[in-house]
């Protein structure tokens, strides 16, 4: 094995990492990837199943497959070219890392109480083997476990996460849908603004330096000022078409019986109830009545507009693993233990919808027979026509899974992915490399889409309170 250096990093993946990214050994540009034979072995002995990891651990073995297929002893020794070009801003830029596999033994003496034959410390083995032989390489080991990174550090190995998943560095920096303005905004961006009404709406044309950095659908509002709320429609340079928000805070304007508890459930009413909007994403703590304001606005589109057929309602199932075959009956009554919060809501909505006992009964049956729950399992080559699909706790969604749902959208289909970045239960998974946070910096830019971070809690005084101190 003769690694070549010439002032480049060798970086030793764990399985985790390629099980998490198949992509993975092309990721690291110009630095060359090096794998250990025990980690082919952890990966030989997760192959199989139907599970989404089995799946890309059999896309490892077929990238790994075409690398070594026509290659010789001597090529393997050497290291597998991975060269590629990556197209940047400022042109194209060419790598040619190199990949190396474990061809002989390597080991080196762990403390006792890290015996060599558990996978993990057979990897801190061959790390600290590496840096041994080749002391003018900068060796690295790169895994998503905790864990190891740890005993990584304790052993005084060079150690780091997987990063190249991440979305965005720190996860502040995550679009929030909204901008408040300045007070003098109206000086530096009226000056040569128009104004008109068209459908019930009026209508804004501003130009001005800070126009640049809006988004579409971006919804912008002036501290201390309720009376000015505004939707960015289009945007061109530094012109900008803006359409002043409904106000759904009022009884008037309600919908289903739920009336806006502050900015940001409006400006969330808003997106949900426009029929230009296709994909809107709600981010927001317990208790900031994400799923009531989407169930509200689909209620309200799909029995009284008419411009959906049905709601559909799905979520990941983490606790109980890729399979929900154990649970007795049908998808929906399989379903049922992790729909609670659509029950409930549906549930509050239906007491809203009547006066008396019999009205609320009979609104409730009329609801349920509208809203479907289906398995994300199934979802696989469906289209959806004409729907308003939910999707519930949408934060434990990996960007694959997150492209899979969405591409499932047919015509007249509008989407709303739901969650928060602050309750991710799936192993590997980070707030800023949740599929969530993935569709949210995607989308933004596209003039169908909208998001909103919802940040006030509604739920309760309790709730609240319980929030904020415990």
């Amino acid at each position: 094995m003769n690694i070549q250096s010439a002032g480049k990093k060798l970086f030793v993946l764990d399985t985790n990492v390629l099980m998490h990214d198949p992509t993975s050994i092309f990721r690291f540009q110009e630095h060359n990837v090096f794998i250990p034979m025990v980690v082919l072995e952890e990966l030989d002995h997760a192959k199989k199943g139907l599970s989404d990891v089995s799946r890309n651990v059999r896309q490892v073995s077929r990238f790994l497959d075409e690398l070594i297929r026509d290659a010789d002893q001597q090529t393997i020794n050497a290291g597998l070219p991975l060269s590629r070009i990556e197209h940047a801003p400022n042109g194209e830029r060419e790598f040619d890392g190199r990949l190396y596999f474990q061809t002989r033994q390597l080991s080196h003496l762990l403390p006792a109480d890290l015996p060599g034959q558990i996978a993990d410390n057979s990897i801190l083995s061959i790390v600290l083997a590496l840096g041994k032989e080749y002391p003018d390489v900068n060796v690295i080991l790169v895994s998503k476990d905790i864990n190891m990174r740890i005993k990584a550090a304790a052993l005084q190995i060079s150690a780091e996460d997987y990063h190249n998943d991440q979305t965005i560095e720190d996860i502040d920096l995550l679009y929030n849908g909204t901008m408040a303005l300045d007070s003098d905004f109206w000086e530096e961006h009226g000056g040569k603004m128009e104004s008109w009404q068209e459908n019930n709406n009026t209508y804004y044309r501003v130009n001005g330096p800070l126009v640049a950095e809006w988004y579409p659908n971006q919804y912008l509002y002036m501290e201390g000022d309720d009376n000015f709320e505004a939707i960015v429609k289009s945007r061109v340079g530094e012109t900008a078409v803006l359409q002043l928000a409904r106000d759904y805070r009022t009884k008037h304007n309600s919908i289903w019986g739920i009336s806006a508890k502050n900015r940001e459930q409006n400006f969330a009413l808003n997106a949900l109830l426009d029929p230009n909007v296709d994909f809107v994403t709600l981010i927001g703590s317990a208790g900031t009545g994400k799923t009531l304001l989407a169930l509200a606005a689909g209620l309200s589109l799909t029995l009284e507009s008419k411009l959906y057929l049905e709601i559909i309602m799905t979520r990941e199932t983490m606790p109980v693993g890729e399979d929900i075959g154990f649970l007795p009956g049908t998808e929906e009554e399989k379903m049922a233990p992790w729909m609670g919060a659509l029950m409930d809501n549906l549930e509050l909505l239906g007491s809203r919808s009547g006066t008396t006992e019999w009205e609320q009964g009979a609104s409730q049956n009329m609801m349920m027979n509208r809203v479907k729950i289906r398995s994300l399992n199934f979802m696989r080559g469906r289209t959806f026509l004409n729907r308003y699909l939910i999707i519930d706790e949408a934060q434990n969604l990996t960007p694959k899974q997150m492209k899979t749902l969405i591409t499932r959208a047919g015509p007249g289909t509008k989407i709303i992915c739901i969650g928060n970045l602050a309750q991710i239960d799936t192993p590997y998974l980070t707030a800023t490399s949740s599929g969530l946070t993935y569709v949210v910096d995607r989308f933004k830019s596209w003039p169908n889409s909208a998001h909103i971070t919802l940040r006030r809690g509604e739920r309760s005084r309790l709730a609240d309170f319980a929030s904020d101190n415990l």
